[in-house]
């Protein structure tokens, strides 16, 4: 069994995900301030499902892009109950996250968060297989520049990037719902089952989440 941490925006989620398939996936929506809320429904995660940290294979987060606070958050909080538990880590993309919940679509997905600024991140997917195939890696560009990219080419567009730009992006651009267009835990969950299985997991010492962009604020030892 998997826990599952996403705060990468400002709606979070925790799920624990077994081979048998999803458990439990628990949403919160306190804007940015998820460390008042994440290890409070981690806990209620484990008591609903009736699980201990014993009966965990792994912790998997969304390493990013996203909002800077929120990614660090979840990602500090896999490492600490990794190391206190003795779990491995697993990181997944919170792009990837967003093209999994789209799977068998005919079309190229192509996920887009919001990256303030008047900025994207994006990354575009080949989902035919059932599984998000990745085409173009993640990056942050204008909105203007990805409608340019995609004028001309029907495709999916989810995230609430595409609903920000949904004006912008064209005839051919098709605007996923919202009910399938946010970073999901219990996504997360499945996704990270796969990678354990091929042995993907992650140095907890040196994960780092993935901006794509240069972080707003940089700790002084970095600098």
């Amino acid at each position: 069994m998997i826990l599952a941490l996403d705060t990468a925006t400002p709606v979070g989620s925790v799920a624990l995900y077994a081979d048998e398939g999803l458990v439990i996936n628990r949403y919160f929506n306190v804007g940015l301030q998820h460390s008042q809320r994440l290890f409070v429904e981690i806990e209620a995660a484990l008591s609903v499902a009736n699980v201990g940290m014993e009966a965990l294979q792994a912790i998997a987060v969304s390493i990013g892009p996203g909002s800077f606070t929120g990614l660090r958050i979840a990602l500090s909080a896999a490492k600490g109950l990794c190391l206190a538990a003795d779990k491995v880590l697993v990181t997944v993309s919170t792009l990837e996250t967003l093209a999994a919940r789209l799977p068998f679509a005919r079309l190229p997905v192509c996920a887009v968060l919001d990256a303030r600024k008047r900025e994207v991140y994006t990354a575009l997917y080949d989902t035919t297989e059932g599984v998000p195939v990745e085409r173009i890696g993640p990056r942050a560009i204008v909105p203007t520049q990805l409608a340019e990219e995609r004028a001309g080419q029907p495709t999916i567009f989810t995230g609430d990037g595409a609903e920000v730009y949904r004006d912008l992006l064209g005839p051919n651009a098709h605007i996923a719902p919202s009910f399938c267009a946010r970073p999901d835990a219990g996504t997360i969950g499945w996704l990270a089952l796969s990678k354990l299985e091929r042995g993907e997991t992650v140095d907890i010492d040196s994960a780092e989440p993935e901006y794509v962009r240069p972080p707003d604020a940089i700790p002084l030892s970095r600098k």
